[in-house]
């Protein structure tokens, strides 16, 4: 079984808030940041400081999509697509990915955060997503797009038994496991650090939570029985080993971290 566990980052789309709302003239003369504080204005927000959730979907620009795969025997995980890529390209390869391998998704929270923006993304720059919208023959009884199928599993869903008051967000769930987390940094900051051009360490905040949502994963199916202990310390010990072949800091961090944790 291919298993794609995936995070995404995303900032609201100022280029969309020049189009919806105000003067076009008007919004055309406004900074990026002044845009975005109209956009938050228009939806009743009052500032775009730390404790209003995120824009509609719709509004939402991708910046950065990170995955960890398993395909057969080989354990993968980067950041999709290059420095420069752009929205279009991100989604592309997302898509591509699904069409290649038709793995089992897994996020976090991904069924209510992630998916609505992909799927709203995806049609705003006409992008193929055949496999992941197929819904017969073989993905009748199992699809990407039925909350209670499992070719996506939402982790935080599932494991909240799909009640709305019971989900934890990623940062608490991994510091709860025990698991690298990220204090310095929240989902929150995203938007500061695109403003200052800063897209290098978003990828490396979004590689992180990938990498927690794999290890998450990993313990999900120690727990449901679909990994023993021998085969589950086995696949912490594959991720460690590709985690000691890199050369990025933060994963390197993330590394010593880990094994600090579990030792």
């Amino acid at each position: 079984m291919n298993v794609f566990v995936f995070d995404m980052e995303t900032v609201p789309d100022v280029e969309a808030g020049r189009r919806l709302y105000g003067n076009h003239s008007q919004m055309a003369n406004l900074s990026d940041e002044e845009v975005i504080h109209v956009m938050y204005h228009y939806h009743g927000y009052p500032d775009n400081g730390q404790d209003h959730p995120r824009l509609r979907p719709h509004l939402q620009k991708i910046v950065a999509i990170a995955a960890v795969l398993r395909s057969g025997e080989r354990l993968r995980m980067d950041s999709l697509g290059t420095l420069t890529a752009t929205e279009t390209e991100i989604i592309q390869q997302f898509f591509k990915s699904i069409q290649h391998y038709t793995p089992t998704l897994v996020s976090w929270d991904g069924y209510r955060s992630d998916l609505p923006v992909l799927h709203y993304r995806a049609l705003l720059h006409g992008i193929n997503a055949q496999r992941y919208w197929d819904i017969h023959q073989e993905f009748r009884f199992n699809n990407y797009t039925h909350r209670y199928h499992d070719r996506h599993t939402d982790l935080m869903d599932v494991i909240a038994g799909y009640q709305p008051n019971a989900g934890v967000n990623l940062e608490e769930m991994s510091r709860f496991l025990e698991l690298p987390s990220q204090s310095n940094l929240s989902s929150n900051q995203i938007e500061a650090l695109y403003l200052q051009g800063r897209l290098e360490d978003i990828r490396a905040y979004c590689e992180i939570n990938a990498l927690n949502t794999y290890l998450i994963f990993l313990r999900f199916e120690l727990m449901r029985g679909h990994l023993g202990p021998v085969a589950y310390e086995l696949e912490c010990h594959r991720l460690q080993e590709l985690l000691t072949g890199e050369n990025k800091p933060h994963l390197q961090s993330f590394s010593a971290t880990w094994l600090a944790k579990a030792g």
